[in-house]
Parts: structure tokens; C-alpha cells; sequence
């Protein structure tokens, strides 16, 4: 990895509420730069039942290093019994890797 690589960690909610809620307190806790929340509509098998519903996707903006905290972080505070929490790398311009790092408190 190099110093523009980012961690965009991912999650989707049920309700705008939770989206919302995750999004502002994961990044007052200085664990992510910004959090992005849109719309989705989620098809899955759910004991063993297949489901399609409206949910919310938030996805963060950390640092590789701060992206563990963050995942422990969101199982805590999760409303799902079996959240998606998904941590990826990304490349960034190095500006905008450079205002994540200033961003995240464990960068």
C-alpha cells in the first residue's frame, strides 16, 4: 500500500435514522474523515426466506490503520444481529489521503 491508500469501510442500515446516526457519530469520534449515505434496495436470503428491501448504505472514509477500530466500532453500535461491515483498501490523490490522515484520530 502506499501513502494514498485509504480504507473505505461500508455498512448498510434499515433507516435513514441509523444511517444518519453512524455517519455523524463515527466521524465526531474522529474514527473516519466523512461518512456518504445513499439509498439502496437489498436482495438477500435471510433464514431461509429471500428478501428484497429498502436499506441505506454508509460508507467511511478512514485510514488502513484506523480502519479495525472503526469495524469494532460499528459491531458495537450496530442495529443488525449480522451487520455488513466490509473494510476495502482504495487509492486517493495524495490531497485527499493527506486531509483523511489530518481527519482520522489513529491515522
Amino acid at each position: 500500500m502506499t501513502e494514498h491508500t485509504i480504507a473505505v469501510v461500508t455498512t448498510t442500515v434499515a433507516t435513514p435514522a441509523d444511517a444518519r446516526q453512524l455517519a455523524t457519530q463515527a466521524v465526531q469520534a474522529r474514527l473516519a474523515a466523512c461518512a456518504q449515505v445513499e439509498a439502496i434496495t437489498a436482495h438477500y436470503r435471510w433464514q431461509g426466506a429471500l428478501h428484497e428491501d429498502a436499506e441505506w448504505r454508509v460508507a467511511f472514509k478512514t485510514t488502513q490503520a484506523a480502519a479495525p477500530a472503526l469495524l469494532d466500532w460499528l459491531q458495537a453500535r450496530h442495529p443488525y444481529d449480522l451487520p455488513q461491515l466490509l473494510a476495502q483498501p482504495a487509492q486517493a490523490s495524495a490531497a485527499y489521503a493527506a486531509w483523511v490522515r489530518g481527519e482520522v484520530a489513529l491515522s
